[in-house]
């Protein structure tokens, strides 16, 4: 399924790399995974496994906090749609928790077993169900290829059922894949089966958005160029189209770090996502 070598020369396998440009990038998975364990065990209100579909991921973790919520903040995890799961990520609610926010982390099918357009249609399903679970505004996020996810539910052709689009108060991409033509020409398609079509729907950047919802690009200034450039170049095709924000690129971060902002109720990165 991959293209053939790209005519430009671009290695688009190493463009894609983090692990291998980040010290240590090996060792952040089990990071993850001890840190949201502790994070879990000390959150009373927590909701687990609630479904919103019949497959076996068709889940979402639901953190409630202290007393009514103000509304409900969608967190949705990266790995290019291949890998990782839901409860990796759990602490990253810590953040908007503390502002008196419930959060929600959906789980979704991982390709090859789901092709992306069907990933987002489940997303779509599971912000659907949080919805119905908790009132008032909602915020989304996601990071990586969760970054993707969410910038797609506020695209013209959002899966998200139309009486919920008026409920999107803000949208925050964490280095997001917008752009996902140069896929085809990495070795990951080989799992994901991108054809030209499904690029062309599922590429946010390709796509028009809703009007008049604050959309932020957030990426670690340290990151792959390539990251960079669908920060940047989702935040030029959508200005003048939503309330597309300026990019931010924070000083210091790079891809496995710059999600660790949602931590701190306090951190500009949380702030952005609340606003």
């Amino acid at each position: 399924m991959t293209d053939r070598p790209s005519p430009t020369g671009i290695d688009w396998n190493d463009a894609f790399n983090n692990s291998d440009h980040i010290p240590g990038g090996d060792s952040f998975p089990a990071i993850w995974e001890q840190r949201s364990h502790a994070f879990r065990a000390d959150q009373p209100h927590l909701e687990e496994d609630i479904a919103y579909g019949a497959a076996a991921r068709e889940r979402l973790d639901l953190f409630r906090p202290d007393g009514k919520a103000k509304g409900l903040v969608v967190f949705v995890h990266g790995g290019y749609w291949m890998k990782m799961n839901k409860s990796l990520w759990s602490d990253l609610a810590a953040g908007p928790l503390a502002h008196g926010w419930a959060v929600a982390m959906p789980g979704y099918t991982l390709a090859p077993d789901a092709r992306i357009s069907r990933i987002t249609r489940q997303i779509g399903a599971a912000i659907a169900k949080a919805a119905e679970l908790v009132e008032g505004p909602i915020r989304l996020t996601g990071h990586s290829a969760g970054g993707h996810l969410v910038t797609r539910m506020v695209c013209e052709d959002s899966p998200l059922p139309a009486d919920l689009h008026a409920r999107i108060a803000a949208v925050v991409s964490i280095s997001g894949v917008h752009d996902l033509r140069p896929l085809r020409r990495h070795t990951m398609n080989d799992v994901l089966g991108l054809d030209s079509t499904e690029v062309a729907v599922e590429s946010p950047v390709l796509q028009s958005p809703l009007p008049d919802i604050p959309v932020t690009c957030w990426t670690g200034a340290l990151e792959r160029p390539e990251f960079l450039r669908q920060t940047q170049i989702l935040t030029e095709a959508w200005r003048g189209k939503t309330d597309m924000r300026p990019a931010v690129f924070e000083p210091g971060r790079h891809h496995f770090n710059v999600i660790d902002g949602l931590k701190d109720a306090d951190h500009a990165l949380t702030r952005t996502v609340l606003a």
